[in-house]
């Protein structure tokens, strides 16, 4: 009589819960259903019930337990699958997620729908493999699934089978009937092109998606990751809305925080978010910067969602700042109050819309001040960043309608560098197979960021300056095929392209000093690739764009006193090429200013840099403190009219 009574009073709460629910009184709702698994606690469907509203209130640990528990009493249940599924993602679980389908049972795992469900938990789990494995059992179901070949094409390209990444991507764009699937495979079918050097279709699909991209809705638009516009022919107003759309796609369903209503007394607090606080190339150029700040202003925190791989570099950066906060396994929610518990005053983001990036936790306004630094060469569109950090060539004021954020600009370049680096003992050019009578013309950067008409200007340079030879690094099989036939195509031998596969960052930065000169690609310039050039004493020949990723080498290049080295057009390019390869005395002269200066060049002098860093944040914060809404703010005149190093020639 009384558990009848029991499981009445359980209904009646959880009715209530389900009412409260339809309402979003999600701490009713919670309530209720906390009263009902009190009365009733072997109900499966209390336990869901549970764990829809503590998600719903942003707190997926206890929403876990209680999803934990209706699947354990319901082993077949879809819908706590995905709700445990879900919890285990928004706390980055990814593996966790990933195997709570494939312990459900066939009877339940195998339609095309959950296999869909389960693939994209893989990806996010980085198990290629297994994620390619599950598309294909779906697609035997259904064969028209073009959301499923657009995803095991993202499983081929994790593993470097660009052409089998390039044949999902079509036949995902070929067959999509909606265009939200097209837009985003053609422009991933685009990127694996380029990065197969597969160029006899790469003009048609190129066209097409510019086209797709301008005649498109917001909607479809927002589909494309924005990191794929970077090298290709799109102009900065392209760029700014496929950002401000995918922002929006991204954080539409994200709710501030409460502005903070004081401050805590002190020294400035600073926050760095990132998912590469470990061995990768941004740790590599900012962590000499965390040390370097000012600790009798600034307090640094480091909020960090990184693989855990144990390097040297990861132990460095922990160390650089006075607090480290390990948030991979925290929600964006929780990473957000963390940082509001902590009361930073500036935020700043190293992902923008990068691999990995969680930059929406900056849309939860955890700081007074937001800024987009570093990882990202673009505007992001997003509203919840005050500031972009550049300077006066990356991010000139004339280019301001083209960014979201206000222009903060550094006096030279935006790209911090590290002066304690290696600079290791070059191997012999024998030992990389490369000639000792050739001058060696170089471009390390990814496959993708070289086009057909890049090629063509690489082949006029190399008949018209037999003595140069160019030198490459391998990044996919298929690639450096590609790239040898295709210089064939043009005239040029085989035997005058050199190809070496991809080292350690120390491995490269030794056989870097055996190359005479870098070539840049646009409009995607080398980044870190042109900087650990320029600290070898490699001089690096460049053209700006319209774009920020398209005017980085001649940042760094002028802030290494060689602006003669950037170059107003195509046919310049070719013409200064020609004629420093003709001429090695004038080469030698700028590699010598590189090698005698590498410490006093406002590039790697990080001391200047950190100075002029913390100056800037201070401005920052001065207007913050007026009452000033953030406004562009331009290099001091002084720090400009400085004198630099240079070298005539």
């Amino acid at each position: 009589m009384q558990a009848n009574v029991q499981r009445r009073q359980a209904r009646r709460h959880w009715e209530a819960g389900r009412r409260a629910d339809e309402k979003g009184r999600w701490s009713d709702a919670e309530r209720e259903y906390r009263a009902a698994v009190r009365l009733a606690p072997h109900e499966s469907l209390y336990w869901l019930g549970l764990a829809i509203s503590l998600l719903e209130q942003d707190a997926p640990v206890q929403a876990e337990d209680a999803a934990t528990r209706a699947l354990n009493l319901k082993p077949d249940n879809l819908l706590a699958a995905r709700l445990l599924a879900r919890c285990l993602t928004t706390q980055n679980r990814h593996h966790e997620a990933a195997d709570v389908y494939l312990r459900l049972p066939e009877s339940v795992s195998r339609t095309a729908q959950v296999l869909m469900e389960q693939g994209e938990l893989l990806l996010r789990a980085e198990r290629w493999q297994e994620a390619i494995s599950t598309y294909l059992e779906c697609l035997r179901q259904d064969v028209r699934n073009s959301i499923a070949y657009q995803h095991m094409g993202l499983a081929f390209q994790h593993i470097n089978h660009p052409r089998d990444a390039a044949v999902c991507f079509e036949t995902a764009a070929t067959i999509d009937k909606t265009g939200r699937v097209k837009i985003l495979a053609l422009s991933q079918l685009v990127q694996m092109l380029r990065q197969a050097a597969e160029w006899s279709d790469l003009a048609r699909h190129t066209a097409a998606l510019l086209q797709v991209l301008d005649d498109s809705d917001d909607d479809t638009a927002s589909q494309i990751v924005p990191f794929t516009l970077m090298a290709l022919p799109s102009s900065p107003q392209q760029q700014r809305r496929v950002g401000e759309l995918r922002y929006r796609s991204l954080c539409r369903h994200v709710r501030p925080l409460p502005e903070r209503s004081t401050r805590r007394e002190g020294r400035l607090r600073i926050g760095y978010l990132s998912a590469d606080f470990c061995n990768h190339a941004t740790t590599h150029l900012v962590t000499e910067l965390l040390e370097l700040h000012d600790r009798s202003r600034f307090e640094i925190f480091l909020y960090c969602h990184s693989p855990e791989d144990r390097s040297h570099w990861q132990a460095r950066v922990r160390a650089a700042a006075e607090h480290f906060r390990d948030v991979r396994h925290l929600s964006d929610h929780d990473v957000a109050r963390q940082m509001r518990d902590d009361d930073l005053d500036i935020a700043i983001d190293l992902k923008g819309h990068t691999r990995d990036s969680r930059f929406e936790i900056l849309a939860r306004r955890p700081a007074p001040i937001q800024v987009g630094f570093l990882g990202y060469p673009g505007t992001t569109g997003a509203d919840f960043l005050d500031y972009i950090l550049g300077d006066p060539v990356v991010t000139p004021l004339a280019h301001a309608a083209h960014f979201s954020e206000r222009i903060a600009q550094m006096p030279h370049s935006y790209q911090p560098n590290d002066s304690k680096r290696a600079l290791p003992t070059a191997p012999s050019r024998a030992e990389l197979g490369l000639p000792d009578d050739a001058v060696v013309l170089c471009c390390f950067n990814q496959v993708y960021k070289i086009s057909p008409e890049m090629f063509d200007l690489w082949a006029r340079i190399l008949q018209a300056a037999p003595a140069a030879v160019l030198w490459q690094v391998i990044w996919n099989d298929q690639a450096a095929a590609n790239l040898v036939r295709e210089m064939q195509r043009r005239g040029v031998s085989p035997e005058r392209l050199f190809f070496s596969p991809h080292v350690h960052a120390y491995e490269n930065l030794a056989r870097l000093r055996c190359a005479d000169l870098m070539l840049d690609t646009w409009p995607c310039n080398a980044h870190t690739t042109a900087s650990d050039a320029l600290w070898c004493g490699v001089p690096l020949l460049t053209v700006p764009g319209d774009t920020f990723a398209s005017r980085v080498g001649a940042s760094l290049v002028s802030a290494c006193g060689l602006p003669e080295m950037v170059c107003a057009d195509a046919a310049a390019y070719v013409a200064k090429a020609t004629a420093l390869v003709n001429e090695p005395s004038t080469l030698r002269a700028a590699q010598r200013h590189l090698a005698e200066n590498r410490h006093r060049l406002p590039l790697f002098d990080t001391r200047r840099y950190a100075r002029d860093f913390d100056a800037l944040l201070l401005r920052m914060w001065e207007r913050h403190e007026s009452g000033l809404p953030p406004e562009h703010l331009p290099a001091c005149p002084a720090d400009l009219n400085e004198p630099a190093l240079s070298v005539a020639l």
